[in-house]
């Protein structure tokens, strides 16, 4: 057993989740293990208590409390990535230069571990090195079952300023997804706030919806923003929407337009069959041959090259199964405007 050290946090390593910061340092470590001692004080960062998703930065000092010296029993995890996993996440890649990685995410895989998840992108940056000495870093996350465009960051520096620009609203994200019905108006804003609702059912996480007058009221309650555009109909059955997450909470536009009555499809959490919409009671689901997968892919992201300065605009396909869905509607991406909102802003 170690004794109480104070280590400061080091150039370079500025910018990341206590947690990680502390179980890089210390493999012995579990979630766990950081979560029990935050809470008891045990581990302060310039004499501060903290949660273990603090953020650190360079120069601040963290208190670790005396430390088992051997490795704790290590959940089962996927040390090697298989040449399958390999070959298949770098068939995701779209864009690369030195600095970031951007992926097609696929639906099915999540983005990184927790809730029994053992395949996951963040598990497969290993394979996304390519030429350099570092595993590139997420910045961001999509839901497991939604689709599309995903950065990396190549190396400690990007990481932070891409975090940055997510953090303070820099980027400009457009989602494609079909709904059960068509919302009335054409384009809007839902600004329900959001909290978390407990229950799940599958494990996960699932959120509730706040008045925006409530919203302090309600401990844990956050304001949220979704910008709508209707792109196309199937007559008032349902709909193609470009949606714009202002603000980036948990499930955010699977909730919104729930909310709205007009639940994405394939969303078995938030739009069963129980849901009010105008959809003639189907829920999430357009029947027939559509996939009961949920459609919804995020297609467009803009934003500053953090390094060079440069605009970068990334676009992603529609994986198979929305493919499909949209031949059969009759939906053409080449018909609609990348950002359908822009003449509304101008």
């Amino acid at each position: 057993m170690s004794g109480v050290q104070t280590i400061t946090v080091a150039a370079g390593e500025g910018d990341q989740r206590l947690d990680r910061w502390l179980k890089r340092r210390f493999p012995q470590l579990n979630q766990g293990n950081v979560e029990k001692a935050c809470r008891k004080g045990e581990i302060r960062v310039d004499g501060g208590r903290v949660k273990a998703s603090s953020r650190v930065q360079e120069g601040q000092e963290v208190r670790v409390p005396p430390l088992p010296e051997d490795r704790a029993p290590a959940a089962p995890r996927r040390d090697k990535v298989t040449a399958a996993d390999a070959e298949m996440i770098r068939s995701c890649v779209i864009y690369r230069d030195d600095h970031i990685i951007a992926l097609n995410k696929p639906p099915g895989l999540a983005s990184q571990g927790g809730s029994g998840q053992t395949r996951h992108v963040d598990g497969l940056g290993d394979a996304l090195r390519f030429d350099s000495d570092e595993q590139p870093r997420l910045v961001h996350r999509l839901d497991k079952d939604t689709s599309g465009i995903m950065l990396m960051a190549r190396n400690r520096l990007t990481a932070a300023q891409l975090s940055e620009a997510f953090r303070d609203r820099e980027t400009r994200k457009i989602y494609w997804a079909a709904v059960a019905g068509t919302p009335h108006p054409r384009m809007g804003t839902v600004r329900y706030a959001l909290v978390k609702a407990g229950g799940g059912g599958d494990g996960g996480e699932k959120m509730r919806t706040v008045l925006p007058d409530e919203v302090d009221d309600i401990p844990g309650a956050k304001r949220a923003v979704t910008d709508y555009a209707v792109l196309d109909t199937l007559g008032s059955r349902g709909a193609w929407l470009a949606l714009v997450p202002v603000t980036g909470r948990t499930h955010q536009l699977r909730v919104h337009m729930a909310e709205m009555g007009h639940p994405i499809v394939g969303d078995g959490k938030y739009g069963g069959s129980g849901q009010e919409n105008q959809g003639d009671g189907w829920g999430a689901s357009f029947g027939g041959e559509i996939s009961k997968k949920l459609h919804l892919h995020a297609r467009h992201l803009s934003l500053t090259h953090p390094i060079t300065g440069a605009r970068l605009s990334l676009t992603a396909p529609l994986p198979d199964h929305m493919e499909r869905t949209w031949k059969m509607m009759g939906w053409d991406g080449l018909d609609v405007p990348l950002d359908p909102f822009a003449d509304e802003e101008a």
